[in-house]
């Protein structure tokens, strides 16, 4: 790593800690000829795949579209910078994990739903009616209406940790 102040191309590391859940390094480097110290954070650059809009024409992920769709459903909503932050990056941990080249816009506002959807009904209502294009109140209300219907986030996990925690019972054979 070349020094930001005298160029010299010989750097050591310091210390190294890790941020943001492990997915960054910081690093503290000291260069060898000036002495002084300076920080980097390497993060890995993985790609991301390509968004099929409705007309079918690709277009390259964008974060900051994505946050700032985001940051607009919950305008003046109880919802906090850091939840906005945590949704997407599920949402594009999802998107990497599917290891498409190319992911229709659909099921890319269909992630963004369902972690809204856990946050703030409002926020999800208000993305819900410019991502499906709602063309009157009834829309809404249907939409209102299904959001109720739909078990809650605290129902879901209930639901998955009785799932996770049945073990077979032991000494059953298995069948073969």
């Amino acid at each position: 790593m070349q020094c930001p102040f005298c160029k010299f191309e010989d750097t050591r590391v310091v210390d190294s800690r890790l941020t943001e859940e492990g997915l960054v390094v910081r690093r503290r480097r000291e260069c060898g000829n000036c002495s002084q110290r300076f920080t980097t954070f390497e993060k890995a650059q993985l790609s991301m795949p390509q968004v099929l809009k409705r007309d079918g024409t690709p277009e390259p992920f964008s974060e900051d579209k994505l946050h700032r769709g985001i940051e607009s459903a919950c305008y003046k909503r109880p919802v906090h910078q850091e939840q906005i932050d945590q949704v997407v990056d599920h949402v594009m941990r999802e998107l990497r994990a599917s290891g498409e080249r190319e992911v229709p816009s659909r099921q890319l506002g269909e992630l963004v739903m369902q972690q809204l959807s856990d946050i703030d009904h409002v926020a999800y209502v208000r993305f819900a009616s410019i991502y499906r294009q709602f063309e009157d109140a009834n829309a809404f209300r249907e939409e209102v209406e299904r959001l109720l219907s739909a078990p809650t986030a605290e129902q879901r996990r209930a639901q998955l940790s009785l799932i996770q925690s049945d073990k077979p019972l032991s000494g059953r054979r298995k069948p073969g």
